[in-house]
């Protein structure tokens, strides 16, 4: 059987999640600053579950653009530099006063964001007035005007940001730091947002161990259960890794039957022909598929559902063990679907093309990608070689570089294309 292409597997993984996006649970947040402060990974890239409206106006009162003084623009109309008008100087509005009417011939020394005292219309800034200071709290004195202003001048209207009854966000909406602020500055309380995907992380094999722990003959430390523990949470969605250190498919179903419910499993490694494929004997009988991709590295791949005992039926996505294998095959078969689903800015890799620095062969039959970095004259320098254990090397580059089927040779100077991954 011939092997799947990229796109092909994209296509079923896509599909096999789509109904995630229907089936998300809704969540409260508390919208406060110390909640915020407190438990900053709880509202990091959140979305918000529903349309909100405004239940109040923005600003909620007329208020002073600028340090200056209230007026009353019909007092200056006639004002001019050989003509100025001199107002006597009234008591002083600052922020969070609830202020007094504003008598004509009158100029209240107001400060920026304070209310707009009835009967004032307009604001002249300080330095527009003679003297170009205020006087001392409640000291009484008088204010020259050398020139007219109109009505409306440095005054935020009410509402002349959003409406009472105005929609405030629409459903889907990605919560940064505008947003959760224009929220909190209508005295919203809490936040109605979609529950991050939940994940349930397995990492497999007999060899692996958690770091401190002293290694036996053939042993080596689990990087896999970080390296996507990591990736899936910069996607967006909450991780449960629950590494299966053993090749028997009766430990690893039993860490799936005691695991907290999820939305979606991925496994890492047992999916290749070895003799014992830990992944491929506990998930193939429940109805996991397994194929191989035409690409390099990351070649063997799986995906299905499977039905457990007391729970739901789960998606599920299986990936090659080795650390660069599986970090590629996120990259090209997760990343895009679940940072959309999740809601957040740039699901697709945008495909650049630059000039390569060196000559390179790639097997004609598969899509290879290569670790790279992006060189200061512009052209790409390759990182390590094509091997799926090259973890360090992958760590060091900026991009993945795309050979796709039928290409066995670039020589240096020729252009590829490559997906930047240091963002």
């Amino acid at each position: 059987m011939s092997a799947r292409t990229i796109e092909q597997h994209r296509t079923a993984v896509a599909t096999l999640l789509a109904p995630l996006r229907d089936s998300r649970a809704t969540e409260t947040l508390p919208l406060s600053a110390a909640m915020i402060t407190a438990r900053p990974d709880d509202y990091r890239d959140r979305t918000l579950a529903e349309a909100l409206t405004s239940p109040v106006f923005l600003p909620p009162f007329d208020n002073s653009q600028m340090d200056g003084y209230a007026v009353r623009a019909a007092d200056l109309r006639t004002a001019g530099p050989t003509a100025p008008v001199t107002l006597t100087v009234a008591g002083p509005i600052n922020a969070g006063d609830a202020g007094t009417p504003l008598a004509a011939g009158t100029a209240a020394p107001i400060m920026t964001g304070a209310p707009i005292p009835a009967g004032a219309d307009a604001v002249v800034p300080i330095e527009r007035s003679d003297p170009p200071r205020f006087y001392p709290a409640h000291t009484p004195g008088t204010v020259t005007f050398s020139a007219p202003v109109s009505p409306g001048t440095f005054v935020r209207a009410r509402g002349s940001d959003l409406g009472s009854g105005d929609r405030l966000l629409p459903a889907g909406t990605l919560l940064r730091a505008a947003q959760l602020g224009v929220l909190a500055g209508t005295g919203l309380t809490e936040l109605p947002v979609l529950r991050r995907i939940r994940v349930l992380l397995v990492a497999t094999g007999h060899e692996i161990r958690e770091a401190g722990t002293p290694l036996q003959p053939g042993q080596i430390y689990d990087a896999n259960s970080v390296i996507l523990g990591q990736a899936l949470q910069e996607a967006g969605c909450t991780v449960f890794a629950r590494p299966c250190r053993s090749d028997d498919a009766a430990d690893l179903l039993a860490i799936l039957a005691d695991a907290p419910p999820v939305d979606l499993l991925i496994t890492v490694g047992g999916v290749s022909a070895g003799a014992r494929e830990v992944v491929r004997d506990a998930l193939g009988p429940l109805g996991v598929g397994f194929e191989h991709v035409a690409m390099q590295p990351g070649g063997p791949q799986g995906f299905g559902s499977i039905q457990l005992p007391g729970a739901q039926r789960m998606p599920v996505v299986t990936f090659p063990g080795n650390p660069v294998s599986a970090l590629i095959s996120f990259e090209v078969f997760l990343r895009p679907v679940l940072r959309r689903l999740n809601g957040l800015p740039h699901p697709d890799r945008v495909l650049h093309r630059a000039a390569l620095a060196e000559d390179l062969e790639s097997p004609a039959g598969k899509h290879q990608l290569r670790r790279g970095i992006r060189s200061a004259d512009g052209t790409i320098a390759l990182v390590g070689g094509a091997s799926s254990h090259l973890l360090h090397a992958y760590a060091a580059a900026t991009v993945l570089v795309h050979l796709p089927v039928g290409v066995d040779r670039v020589s240096a100077g020729d252009p590829v294309d490559y997906w930047s991954i240091d963002d």
